[in-house]
C-alpha cells in the first residue's frame, strides 16, 4: 500500500509511544495542552488494547538519570509492559526499540510522541525511509513552542505521514458499528466523552 493511501485498520497497525514523561509534559507549549494531551494517550491505548493492536513504550535518559519514567496515569493503562529507555532522541535509532516495532509484524505504525520537533519527527522520517507507513496523532502531541509544533508537522505531511486526531483515529481503525470490535469502541468513546467533561472548559473546547 502506497503512503498516506486507504483507510487505517487495527488488524495492520502497531502503536508506538515515545517520551510520555514528567519532564516533557511540563515543557509543551502548543495548542493542545498537557492534560488533554494525556487523555487523548490513554484513548489510544484503551483502543490498542481492545483491538489487540500491538504497543511499543520507550522513554528517553530514564537508566541515565536525566529523566523520569513514563507518566504515572499512562504507565497505568499497560501493566506489565517492557519500556523501552534510551539515549538516543531519535527512537528509531535504538537496536531495541527497533528489534520491538520489527517483531510487531505491522507496517502501518500509529506514533504519539513528545515533542513533536524532536522525539516524533526523527523516527516518523525514519520509519517512512524503511517503507513503513506511518501515521501521527495531532492532538496526542505536543511541541516546545506553536511554531516548533507546526514547523514538525509540515515537516512530517511533506515526508509523507499522514495526521489524524485521537476521536477520528479510534473510529477510523474499526469503522462498522457492526464490526467484531464495535461494542469495545463504543465503550472506549464513552469513556473518553465522560472524562473530556471533567476537564476545564478550555481543554474541552480544544477536544
Amino acid at each position: 500500500m502506497s503512503k498516506g493511501q486507504g483507510v487505517w485498520t487495527y488488524e495492520d497497525s502497531a502503536l508506538l509511544l515515545i517520551d510520555y514523561q514528567k519532564e516533557m509534559f511540563d515543557q509543551v507549549r502548543s495548542e493542545t495542552g498537557a492534560e488533554l494531551i494525556d487523555l487523548n494517550v490513554r484513548l489510544l491505548i484503551k483502543a490498542a488494547k481492545a483491538f489487540d493492536m500491538p504497543i511499543v513504550l520507550s522513554t528517553v535518559g530514564v537508566e541515565m538519570g536525566v529523566k523520569g519514567p513514563t507518566r504515572a496515569s499512562i504507565v497505568a493503562e499497560l501493566p506489565g509492559i517492557k519500556v523501552i529507555d534510551r539515549s538516543s532522541m531519535n527512537a528509531w535509532e535504538d537496536r531495541a526499540f527497533h528489534a520491538a516495532v520489527k517483531r510487531t509484524g505491522r507496517k502501518r505504525l500509529i506514533f504519539g510522541a513528545l515533542y513533536t520537533e524532536i522525539c516524533l519527527a526523527f523516527p516518523v522520517v525514519d520509519a517512512l525511509k524503511e517503507g513503513y507507513d506511518a501515521t501521527f496523532v495531532v492532538d496526542a502531541v505536543g511541541g516546545m513552542s506553536q511554531l516548533a509544533h507546526r514547523t514538525a508537522i509540515e515537516r512530517l505531511l511533506h515526508a509523507g505521514a499522514v495526521s489524524n486526531t485521537a476521536v477520528a483515529l479510534v473510529t477510523e481503525l474499526f469503522r462498522d458499528w457492526k464490526s467484531p470490535v464495535a461494542d469495545k469502541g463504543r465503550e472506549i468513546l464513552k469513556w473518553y466523552l465522560a472524562e473530556v467533561q471533567k476537564l476545564a472548559p478550555a481543554v474541552q473546547k480544544a477536544a
